[in-house]
């Protein structure tokens, strides 16, 4: 026995490392708060894209060793292999994909939670963490005019609320693997590819998936809606669930959810609202006749990373009936047993898939306190009036070809060239403005034509940032044909 505790004893000299003292917290500290403090004072001159030849491949040169380190030295690795290459997510140029924001209280909120490691799972666990996330869940359940009997998790994004939802509607309807060939789901050819994955993952791959015809802007045409589940009621299929968009990735698009609503409540199928990227401008009153039906949706997702600049990892999913999404995800073990007694309030771990999970309340609730929402509405509504701008700008340049007046924050263009293919020049165009890099934008397929995107929801983009992009298209168009 005496030979075991020596050895414990000095296995814990050697463990007491994982615990700092004061000195070397600071000492730490203090170096990764400089080298983020210049990444925040520099973030203006930083390019929104850097090309990289080794994409980051150095970092490999220097694995995991069984000694320490130099805080300095890691802190340099970081800054060439991982935050250089490539993608800038925290720029202001970051005009490609719909990004997660980053707002500053958030991170200093995740390094709270970080630091005292508060278990958000389990109301017994951590009551204030559960009351904190149920009450981010009640604000934004009001927002969309959810009823009270609505329950929600936070989630690690758009891919996971999605699939509670769509596991939630499958059970709530009673779906079994003998119905899935007679089963049916109707959704938008525009969804966002996660519900394809939310779609297989909860077993349901082998469901009738009907793309829907859409109109001229991309949105679900409700008549054909109708006309689908009509057919398939009287071919003797199960209609089952309708997906709708309140904003698609590709296009911005916000599906007539209102007129989708009349026809799922009056055949009974579950109608589940994708708003990971739009809902958030519901915010904004004078968008918000624009999502009019957005109440009538059985489960609503919603991404914060997106709509109220957090930093990535924040998404969210409503579920109208508390009880149905309970019913789905709620499990018990003997190992907790404890936290079956004096439950006050419903506990994440019974509303998703996660056990285990970061408190994510903590990101939302200190910059939403310490600010109050009218920052974020008032931001909300410059990237709606800038998408605008730059819709109405970029048709002024000649030869440029726009999409439909947009919904939201998303609009797309392309170039038709005096000589060549269309597709080739675009293409040429995107990546000299990648390779400038001081705006970096993305591309996506319509109608099998090659067009360019502009998606604006950085909080730091500003209408320098689009009036440099609108310098960019005409310089770039003009020493292009210029070339030909």
């Amino acid at each position: 026995m005496k030979e075991l505790r020596n050895h414990i004893l000095s296995l814990q000299s050697r463990s007491r490392t994982l615990e700092p003292g004061a000195g070397e917290r600071a000492e730490i500290r203090n170096e990764v708060l400089e080298y983020t403090e210049r990444f925040l004072d520099d973030i203006g001159e930083l390019k929104a894209w850097n090309d990289s030849e080794d994409k980051g491949l150095g970092l490999y040169d220097d694995p995991i060793k069984e000694g320490p380190s130099a805080i300095g030295d890691l802190l340099h690795s970081v800054k060439i292999h991982v935050d250089d290459p490539h993608l800038n997510a925290a720029s202001g140029g970051h005009l490609a994909y719909v990004p997660g924001g980053g707002i500053y209280y958030s991170a200093l909120a995740d390094y709270m939670v970080a630091v005292s490691n508060k278990y958000a799972g389990v109301f017994y666990a951590g009551p204030g963490a559960v009351r904190m996330e149920n009450m981010l869940i009640k604000w934004m359940a009001d927002l969309m005019g959810f009823p009270g009997s609505t329950a929600g998790n936070l989630t690690s994004g758009g891919s996971i609320a999605n699939l509670v939802g769509i596991v939630t509607a499958r059970d709530t309807h009673e779906i079994r693997g003998r119905d899935y060939e007679k089963t049916v789901i109707y959704a938008s050819s525009q969804m966002h590819h996660c519900l394809d994955k939310a779609i297989r993952i909860a077993g349901l791959a082998e469901c009738i998936l009907r793309h829907l015809p859409l109109d001229d802007g991309y949105r679900i045409i409700p008549s054909k809606l109708e006309e689908s589940v009509l057919k398939d009621k009287a071919d003797g299929l199960n209609p089952f669930l309708v997906i709708g968009s309140a904003g698609t990735t590709d296009v911005g698009a916000i599906d007539p959810l209102n007129d989708i609503a009349e026809i799922t409540e009056s055949h009974g199928l579950w109608f589940h609202v994708d708003g990971a990227y739009g809902a958030c401008f519901m915010l904004v009153s004078s968008e918000r006749r624009k999502f009019k039906g957005i109440e009538r949706a059985d489960s609503l997702v919603i991404d914060p990373h997106k709509g109220l600049f957090l930093p990535y990892g924040t998404g969210v999913i409503l579920v109208k009936d508390a009880e149905n999404l309970a019913r789905s995800h709620h499990y018990q073990a003997n190992y907790m047993q404890d936290a079956e007694h004096g439950e006050d309030e419903l506990s994440p771990a019974d509303v998703s898939p996660e056990l285990t999970k970061h408190f994510r309340g903590m990101r939302l609730w200190l910059p939403l306190k310490l600010m109050g929402v009218a920052p974020f509405r008032a931001a909300l509504e410059e990237k709606l009036c800038l998408t605008r701008y730059f819709h109405e700008r970029v048709q002024k340049i000649e030869g440029i070809e726009a999409g439909p007046e947009p919904d939201l924050s998303i609009t797309y263009f392309r170039y038709l060239p005096r000589r060549g293919d269309a597709d080739e020049f675009n293409e040429e165009l995107i990546s000299r403005i990648r390779t400038d890099g001081r705006v970096f934008l993305s591309s996506t397929t319509l109608d099998d034509e090659f067009v360019i995107r502009f998606a604006c929801l950085s909080f730091r983009t500003h209408l320098y940032h689009v009036d440099l992009l609108l310098d960019l298209i005409q310089t770039n168009i003009e020493q292009m044909e210029a070339a030909t």
